[in-house]
């Protein structure tokens, strides 16, 4: 038996060992580097001095940094449950009988299969505030065009609608394999009682759906806390810092300031910010999981 044992050890360390080997290369050595060049003054990509924690300490007085940090809280409160609810809509109506569900399902998976880059220039064919298709609707109504790049709330507002039409099939995907593997009889049941569709969806639907909607919580928030490519491309974190997230503003002072260790600094605040959230939300969803 303790032969077994110890073939079956080294049989599965065998297996793990390609993946833990991918993740220190690809993971944990950049964290692991990007943490001791946060703790070095750099200018340019030569050798860097050593400071501490110096530039932990900008980060308390740059205002551009509260300012990023505060449009990136603001995008996530906004994009997380806009995106789940239009994505649980969107779902319980492909769960009905909908004509057509295969090819609406086929139509808001698609942005799924793009990269944040296509989507953000499909986007600028949409918002651009010079040749974009909503202002020439606009200007062909009589109506003033908008100034999508140039207007702080509405660039951050064409920001945020294009984030919602690439995640909310992605909401949507796993809203729908949430509600196709619940017990029907629990809402014929619910049904037998009196309860009406609202009555059903809010007593019974939502809250079987919990483990889904713990696992869409956790993971758009960390895609809000994360988003670069839809910012970058289509505003560039402007007007004036308007629409600027974390990730934006330290890609700036790394590779346009060429600091690359204040830059790193921001980056281990962000990861920082992304696990203690993480890590509160899993401890919540377990405390709700032992007490049912």
């Amino acid at each position: 038996m303790p032969r077994a044992r110890s073939a079956e050890t080294r049989t599965a360390y065998a297996f793990l060992s390609p993946t833990v080997l991918l993740l220190g290369l690809f993971v944990f050595v950049p964290l692991g580097w990007a943490l001791l060049i946060s703790l070095q003054h750099t200018n340019g990509f030569g050798e860097g001095g050593f400071v501490g924690l110096r530039n932990y300490g900008r980060l308390l007085t740059d205002a551009r940094f509260w300012r990023a940090a505060a449009n990136t809280v603001l995008f996530t409160v906004l994009v997380t449950p806009l995106s789940m609810l239009l994505g649980l809509g969107v779902a319980l109506l492909l769960d009905s009988a909908l004509p057509l569900r295969a090819l609406f399902r086929s139509v808001l998976i698609l942005p799924m299969a793009v990269s944040g880059v296509a989507t953000a220039l499909t986007g600028l064919l949409v918002f651009d505030q010079d040749r974009g298709i909503v202002n020439a609707g606009l200007r062909s109504l009589g109506l003033h065009a908008v100034h999508w790049q140039s207007g702080g709330v509405a660039a951050f507002v064409s920001v945020v609608v294009v984030t919602l039409w690439w995640r909310v099939g992605f909401n949507m995907l796993i809203y729908l394999t949430g509600l196709q593997a619940l017990d029907p009889l629990l809402q014929e049941a619910a049904a037998l009682d009196g309860a009406g569709w609202w009555q059903r969806l809010r007593h019974v639907t939502v809250p079987l759906l919990a483990p889904s909607t713990g696992f869409l919580v956790v993971i758009n928030v960390i895609y809000s806390f994360q988003v670069f490519d839809i910012v970058f491309v289509m505003t560039g974190g402007g007007p004036g810092d308007a629409t600027s997230v974390l990730v934006t503003y330290a890609y700036e002072t790394g590779f346009s300031q060429r600091d690359q260790g204040y830059g790193a600094a921001i980056g281990v605040v962000l990861l920082v910010l992304t696990l203690a959230f993480t890590a509160v939300q899993w401890r919540a969803s377990r405390g709700g999981d032992v007490e049912s």
